[in-house]
């Protein structure tokens, strides 16, 4: 099985798609418990003119169709920023076991920066978390890619 900044170097690769697009660099794939690859996105919202778009809505809706299943119990998320509420709400429903991400997002995040939706002791569904991968790494799209605009 390959280790988390592996994991994260393939998100990476994922995110720079999205600049083909004009949308902003953010990728997410997801692994079953075996590790096997089952879905991959990055953001798509101005390519489809679609809010619900991002990275982590796009990879969700890969992964649970190529497995014909809602639920992706036992599936880790890897995601190049720190999901929004929008996005942990999403991985809290398809019951995604755990979500590591790179860059933290200091002004959406909802994994533990502004709100922590998927660690909340009130929700239903927990979910482990690992942030900070590849950090650096993650943010650079993101501020090489607004310094641009």
């Amino acid at each position: 099985m390959q280790n988390n900044e592996e994991l994260m170097r393939l998100a990476i690769d994922v995110a720079k798609s999205a600049t083909r697009t004009g949308d902003v660099p953010v990728g997410a794939i997801i692994i079953n418990s075996d590790g096997v690859l089952i879905g991959r996105g990055f953001n798509e919202r101005e390519a489809n003119n679609d809010p619900t778009a991002h990275a982590e809505i796009v990879a969700i809706r890969n992964a649970t169709s190529r497995l014909q299943n809602s639920r992706l119990d036992g599936c880790t998320l890897i995601v190049t920023l720190e999901p929004c509420a929008m996005c942990a709400g999403a991985i809290a429903q398809s019951r995604i076991s755990k979500v590591i991400f790179g860059a933290w997002d200091e002004k959406a995040g909802a994994v533990g920066s502004i709100w922590d939706v998927l660690r909340d002791p009130r929700s239903i569904f927990k979910v482990e978390v690992s942030a900070g991968v590849l950090e650096d790494e993650c943010a650079e799209l993101l501020t090489d890619f607004f310094r641009d605009k």
